[in-house]
């Protein structure tokens, strides 16, 4: 994967067949957005606090927010710390799996 690989990112579809395995799925929405409904392997890093994240950069990290732009953003910064950082496209508004509410 080279320096050019800006916009790597999967469909909600592609990331439920993932959820099957465990995965690093990170919601970047707020705190309360996450409770109202989020997928449950995920774990809530507001876009604000992305930088802050502490991953397994030996694996893919899914990033995931309500409708794709706070993730493509959030993607990028992640990439910059050097995970492998993939944008769920369509976020939460494309979602048709199970959720779980709270946190």
């Amino acid at each position: 994967m080279g320096l050019f690989n800006f916009s790597q990112s999967i469909s909600t579809e592609e990331l439920k067949q993932k959820t099957k395995d465990s995965i690093q799925l990170v919601d970047v929405r707020t705190p309360a957005e996450y409770r109202g409904g989020h997928i449950k392997q995920a774990k809530n890093v507001p876009l604000d606090r992305v930088t802050s994240y502490r991953g397994n950069k030996e694996e893919p990290v899914y990033v995931i927010c309500q409708s794709g732009m706070r993730s493509k953003q959030a993607t990028k910064e992640l990439k910059a710390l050097g995970y492998d950082a993939i944008n769920v496209r369509g976020g939460m508004n494309q979602w048709v799996g199970p959720t779980i509410g709270g946190k």
